[in-house]
C-alpha cells in the first residue's frame, strides 16, 4: 500500500516538541501527522484535520476567571451557516486570514483584527443584514422558552434549507474549495496571492459526472494532494486539485442506495463525512457498515487485498450513525476508526482499521470480528433508554469523548423530528437544555475499551467540543443560567478546569465546531455571525 507520510509532517511534530515536553498531552498520545497539502495552519478543514479528530496540537486558554469582559470577545456578522472557519497558511509577509463560508457568502478575515477583509458575495443568494439578525437576537434575549420562542427558532432554521455546503477544504496555496447541492465544485482564491486584503475571485470550477448521484457530503485531502467528497448515494470521488483529473468509485453495499433515504435531506444512505489517513485509507460510514476504501495514489479501490473493508454496525434505529469517522492511534499505537452507532441508546464503536489482530476474538455483542469496542454512551445512567447524536466523536490519544444532545425537555405537542430546536436555538434555557460529557478510553495492555468518566453537571446543548493535546483539555461551549458559557474539562478524569461566562444569545453556537488557533483563541459560529474568544489568564 502507498505510503504517504513525508519529511514535512514529520517537521511539523518536531516543532511542536517544546509543547509536548513542557505541557502534559492527551493520555501522552502520538500526534496524527499533519497533511502537507493542507494549509499549513492549525485548523485548514472541518474537524481540524485529515483524521477528523476535532483535537489540536495548541493550548487553549488557561483561567479567565468568572466572566469574559467585552474586550475579551469579538463578534463578526458575517452571516447566517458559517458552521466553520479555517486558517491561511503564512502569506509571504507572515499574516494569516481566516476563510468561512455560509449562506450568502465567502468571507476573509483577518487573523490578528477579526475583520473582514474581503467578501465574495453567492450569486442568487439573499443577503442577510445585521438588520436582520439584531432583531431575532433581542427577541432570544426576551424569552427563549414556550410556543412564541419555538415557533420563532423555527423560522430562524428555515433559511438554513438554502445552505449549499457546510465542509470545505484550504489547501496549501491557500485555495478554498467549496461544494454545492448540485455537484459543483468551486476553488476560490486571492485576486493577488501575496495580498491577504486583496479581492476573492473564483479560480475555477469541477462538476461531478453525471453518473454520480445524491448530494456531497464532505470534502477532505489526501496526503498526496487529491480531494477526497462522498456523496449520500454512496459514491466517492477524487479530483486533483487543479480539477484536470478525477476517479469515481460506488462504495459496497450500495446498490439503491438513492431509494435508501429515510427521512429528509441529511439522512441518506451516507450522511456524514470522511476521514483520511497517510496512507490512503479512505473512511465512510453508510447506514449499516463502517466502510474503508483504498487511495492508491493512482486510483479508488474497495477491494480487500489493497487493504479496503465493510464492517457491518448495530443500526435498529435504521438511520445508521450521526457520526463523522474519526480515527484514533497513530505510529506504533493501536489503530482505530470511531464512530456512534445506529441503535436508539448509540454506542461509541471503534473498528480496527488495519487488519484485525489474528489472536483477536469477536466481542460477544458485536455484529462483526472487525469491532475493538462497543460501548454505551449512557452518561452514566444505567436507566437511560435513547440517546443519538449527530456529532462526530471527539478522539485524543485513546479517548474518545461523546456529548448528551437529547433535550432533557420536550413539549408534548413537538413532533420529535422538530426538537433540535430545543438545543440549538433555545438550547441554554434550562428547560431544554441537555446534560452530560461521557469519555471512553481503550487500554492496549488489555486491549478493552472502557468508561473514563461522566461529568454531569456540564451542558454542551449542540457545539462540538474540541481537545487541546498541550492543555490537556477538552473546550466546549456550554450553558449556565440561560447565558452561554466556554466550559474547560481536564481531558485525564473529566473535572472542571474553569467555567467563564460570554453572554446571552448574541453567542449561541448552533452545531459550529469550537475551535482553537495558534494564539490560544477560541473560535464559533453562531446562528447570525462568527465569535472569537480571547481571554486574558484570571492572574493577569
Amino acid at each position: 500500500m502507498h505510503r504517504f507520510l513525508t519529511l514535512p509532517a514529520l517537521a511539523y511534530l518536531g516543532a511542536l516538541g517544546f509543547l509536548l515536553i513542557f505541557a502534559g498531552t492527551a493520555s501522552g498520545a502520538n500526534l496524527p501527522p499533519r497533511n502537507p497539502f493542507l494549509a499549513n495552519s492549525v485548523y485548514p478543514l472541518g474537524h481540524g484535520d485529515s483524521g477528523q479528530q476535532d483535537a489540536l496540537p495548541v493550548p487553549g486558554p488557561e483561567n479567565p476567571g468568572p466572566a469574559l469582559s467585552q474586550d475579551e470577545i469579538q463578534y463578526n456578522h458575517t452571516g447566517p451557516g458559517q458552521f466553520g472557519a479555517y486558517t491561511s497558511s503564512p502569506y509571504p509577509d507572515g499574516r494569516r486570514v481566516i476563510w468561512s463560508n455560509g449562506l450568502d457568502r465567502i468571507v476573509k478575515v483577518d487573523f490578528d483584527s477579526f475583520e473582514t477583509l474581503a467578501t465574495y458575495w453567492i450569486e442568487g443568494a439573499r443577503r442577510w443584514t445585521e438588520e436582520d439578525a439584531e432583531p431575532a437576537i433581542a427577541r432570544f434575549n426576551e424569552s427563549n422558552e414556550g410556543i412564541s420562542s419555538i415557533y420563532q427558532a423555527f423560522q430562524q432554521a428555515s433559511k438554513l434549507r438554502e445552505l449549499s455546503s457546510i465542509y470545505t477544504v484550504l489547501d496549501r496555496d491557500n485555495t478554498y474549495y467549496v461544494g454545492n447541492k448540485t455537484g459543483l465544485i468551486t476553488a476560490y482564491g486571492d485576486a493577488d496571492p501575496n495580498d491577504p486584503s486583496s479581492p476573492i475571485i473564483e479560480k475555477a470550477s469541477f462538476q461531478l459526472p453525471p453518473e454520480v448521484t445524491g448530494l456531497t457530503l464532505g470534502m477532505n485531502m489526501t496526503f498526496d494532494g487529491w480531494l477526497i467528497i462522498p456523496t449520500e448515494h454512496g459514491y466517492v470521488v477524487a479530483v486533483s486539485r487543479d480539477f484536470t483529473a478525477h476517479h469515481v468509485i460506488r462504495m459496497l453495499h450500495s446498490e439503491g442506495a438513492e431509494n435508501k433515504a429515510t427521512r429528509d435531506t441529511g439522512y441518506g444512505w451516507v450522511r456524514n463525512g470522511v476521514a483520511i489517513d497517510e496512507e490512503g485509507g479512505l473512511y465512510i460510514a453508510s447506514q449499516d457498515h463502517m466502510h474503508k476504501l483504498v487511495w492508491t495514489g493512482t486510483r479508488l479501490s474497495t477491494d480487500p487485498a489493497d487493504g479496503a473493508w465493510a464492517s457491518p454496525y448495530l443500526n435498529s434505529w435504521t438511520h445508521g450513525t450521526g457520526a463523522t469517522p474519526s480515527l484514533m492511534g497513530f505510529g506504533d499505537e493501536d489503530r482505530f476508526v470511531v464512530i456512534t452507532d445506529g441503535e436508539p441508546l448509540m454506542n461509541v464503536v471503534l473498528f480496527w482499521r488495519d487488519a484485525i489482530p489474528e489472536n483477536w476474538t469477536k466481542l460477544p455483542d458485536a455484529p462483526d470480528r472487525r469491532i475493538a469496542g462497543m460501548l454505551p454512551a449512557d452518561m452514566g445512567n444505567p436507566d437511560l433508554l435513547e440517546i443519538q447524536s449527530e456529532q462526530s466523536v471527539v478522539v485524543a490519544g485513546y479517548g474518545a469523548l461523546v456529548v448528551n444532545n437529547v433535550p432533557r425537555n420536550a413539549p408534548w405537542y413537538l413532533p420529535s423530528r422538530a426538537r433540535s430546536l430545543l438545543i440549538s436555538y433555545l438550547g441554554s434555557e434550562p428547560e431544554y437544555q441537555p446534560f452530560g460529557v461521557q469519555k471512553f478510553a481503550w487500554d492496549p495492555t488489555t486491549q478493552t475499551l472502557r468508561d473514563a468518566w461522566v461529568n454531569r453537571e456540564v451542558s454542551s446543548p449542540s457545539c462540538v467540543p474540541v481537545v487541546s493535546y498541550p492543555s490537556d483539555r477538552v473546550y466546549l461551549i456550554g450553558a449556565r443560567d440561560d447565558s452561554w458559557t466556554l466550559e474547560a474539562l481536564e481531558w485525564s478524569d473529566g473535572s472542571s478546569a474553569y467555567h467563564t461566562v460570554i453572554g446571552g444569545q448574541r453567542y449561541n453556537p448552533l452545531f459550529s465546531g469550537t475551535e482553537i488557533d495558534e494564539s490560544s483563541r477560541i473560535h464559533y459560529g453562531t446562528p447570525w455571525g462568527r465569535v472569537r474568544l480571547a481571554p486574558k489568564n484570571e492572574a493577569d
